[in-house]
C-alpha cells in the first residue's frame, strides 16, 4: 500500500514513516500542499495523511483541491481538535480526522479500516456502465462522462448495493459522514444530477434507479418494463 504523507514538520513525517513502514506501507513524504497535489496527479497512492496547519496552502484547501480530481481516502492530522475544525475537515472531503498527539495503534486502525472499506470492489461493470474508483472514471458505452466526487460516490454506492433500498439517511452517512448536516433535498438534488447525466449519455437509468416512496432509493439488477 502506498501512502502520501503531507506535513510541513520534518519530524512528524519521520515519525509517521517510523510507525507505518514496519506495517508494510510505502511512504512518500511531502512538506507542502503544492508538491502533494503534483505527486497525486502523477502517481498512484492508496491513502493520504494530510496535516491541516501548513503555510501557504493549508490542509483544508489541499483536501478540497484533491476532491476535484480524486476520491482517494484522506485522513487529516492536526493539533486542532475543536468540533468546528473537525466538521470543516469532513465537509471539505476528508474521510477521517485525528488530533495530534495521537496513539499510533489508533492511527493504524483508522488507516486499515478506511483501506478495507475503499479497496472493496474498486471497479464494477453494469450493463453499459463502467465505474472505477481507482482511476476515478465512469464510462457509458465506453465513453467517459463527467461527475462530481459526490455524484461519483453515489453511483458507486448504488452499483455496489443493487436491489437494496438505501434511505436518504443511509446515503448521507455513507457519502458525507455521520456528523454532516446535509439535508434530504440535497441528496435528492445529487441523485437527480446522476440520473440526468446517465440519461444524456444514452443509459436507460429510469429502468434501474428507482425511487421507493417514503423510504429512499434502490438500484435494481434487472431492467423492468414499468417504472415504479
Amino acid at each position: 500500500m502506498n501512502l502520501l504523507l503531507v506535513d510541513d514538520e520534518p519530524r512528524m513525517l519521520q515519525l509517521l514513516e517510523l510507525y507505518l513502514a514496519p506495517q508494510g506501507y510505502t511512504c512518500t513524504k511531502m512538506n507542502n500542499g503544492k508538491d502533494a497535489l503534483d505527486a497525486l496527479s502523477k502517481n498512484e497512492f492508496d491513502l493520504v495523511l494530510l496535516d491541516v496547519m501548513m503555510p501557504d496552502m493549508d490542509g483544508w484547501t489541499v483536501c478540497k483541491q484533491i476532491r476535484t480530481f480524486s476520491t482517494i481516502p484522506i485522513i487529516m492530522l492536526t493539533a486542532r481538535d475543536g468540533n468546528t475544525d473537525i466538521v470543516k475537515g469532513l465537509t471539505t472531503g476528508a474521510d477521517d480526522y485525528i488530533s495530534k498527539p495521537f496513539d499510533e495503534t489508533i492511527l493504524l486502525a483508522r488507516i486499515q479500516a478506511i483501506l478495507r472499506r475503499t479497496k472493496i470492489n474498486q471497479s464494477i461493470q453494469f450493463e453499459s456502465i463502467y465505474w472505477n474508483r481507482h482511476q476515478y472514471i465512469v464510462t457509458v458505452h465506453n465513453e467517459p462522462i463527467s461527475m462530481t466526487p459526490i455524484e461519483f460516490d453515489i453511483l458507486g454506492l448504488f452499483l455496489h448495493n443493487q436491489n437494496q433500498v438505501l434511505s436518504r439517511e443511509q446515503l448521507i452517512q455513507k457519502i458525507w459522514g455521520y456528523d454532516s448536516e446535509v439535508e434530504d433535498r440535497t441528496v435528492d438534488s445529487h441523485i437527480r444530477n446522476v440520473r440526468d447525466k446517465l440519461r444524456k449519455s444514452g443509459f436507460s437509468v429510469d429502468d434501474y434507479l428507482k425511487t421507493v416512496y417514503g423510504m429512499g432509493y434502490r438500484w435494481i439488477k434487472k431492467k423492468t418494463e414499468n417504472n415504479e
